[in-house]
């Protein structure tokens, strides 16, 4: 007499997780862990300090100040702090060891990084309308401490070139995280990128007429500025691409590889 044996399998026809759920868990992440929840209150409150001294300092010498003035203040710690956000997004799943987790739950990994980004990308552009709202208020106080007229002279393309280099930053800040894995890794060598590189260009650029024509194909700092400045051409888009090839598409796509092949502990 034979016995039946039922083996398990697995089912194939059920849906799968919808990316919007994934975009929710990747926001709550931020949030929710000690570091990220930090990180965010970090962000708000240096723009509005930075908001206080600047008005602090105008109002002191009696001098006056635009909105564009202001808005541009805030760019010191959304491009300081954006890129950190992008990185521990990343970087939390190795640190943490949640990885072996999130993975299992949804062994896709392209869409968990995906929907890192998405997520990253929300978070940024809410901390960016905190800044500009902080800003529009800065302008505000400081025409009513002054008696000038508050001149609103930010043009709706120069706010757009604002939200989109702040993006791109915290999106370049991504890629270094996926390229290293380890968040001090990969914040150190991020600022060496932002505050190194750009000097020793700058200095290669005044000594070596070849590298002065070479630089603004390789300094993806410098091709961005034209952006919140809304003065971008042709050329300057170029410039950007190709910079961006180097320094930002370059990262992601190995940090991509690596992650799609790395062994999950």
């Amino acid at each position: 007499m034979s016995t039946a044996t039922h083996v398990e399998t697995i089912d194939m026809t059920r849906p799968g997780i919808p990316m919007s759920r994934l975009v929710k868990v990747e926001l709550r992440k931020l949030v929710d862990t000690r570091a990220g929840m930090w990180l965010l209150i970090s962000i708000a409150a240096l723009s509005a300090l930075v908001m206080v001294i600047l008005i602090w300092v105008l109002a002191a010498n009696d001098e006056s100040a635009t909105f564009e003035d202001f808005v541009g203040a805030m760019s010191t710690p959304m491009g300081i702090l954006l890129p950190v956000l992008g990185i521990m997004s990343v970087t939390s799943e190795w640190g943490q060891r949640t990885g072996l987790v999130t993975f299992t739950l949804e062994p896709r990994r392209s869409r968990i990084v995906v929907a890192k980004l998405v997520s990253s990308v929300i978070a940024a552009v809410v901390a960016l309308l905190v800044s500009v709202a902080l800003g529009a208020l800065g302008n505000v106080i400081l025409g009513l401490i002054t008696g000038d007229d508050m001149v609103w002279n930010l043009s709706g393309l120069q706010l757009a070139g604002f939200f989109l280099l702040h993006v791109i930053g915290l999106a370049t800040g991504f890629a270094f995280g996926m390229l290293f894995m380890n968040t001090a890794a990969a914040i150190v060598l991020f600022f060496v990128y932002s505050f190194v590189l750009p000097g020793l260009f700058a200095a290669g650029a005044s000594l070596m007429d070849w590298f002065k024509d070479l630089r603004p194909w390789i300094d993806f700092a410098d091709a961005q500025t034209p952006l919140f400045e809304a003065t971008m051409t042709a050329k300057d888009w170029g410039e950007f691409a190709v910079s961006g090839l180097i320094w930002f598409v370059l990262p992601l796509g190995i940090g991509i590889w690596r992650l799609l092949r790395a062994e999950v502990k």
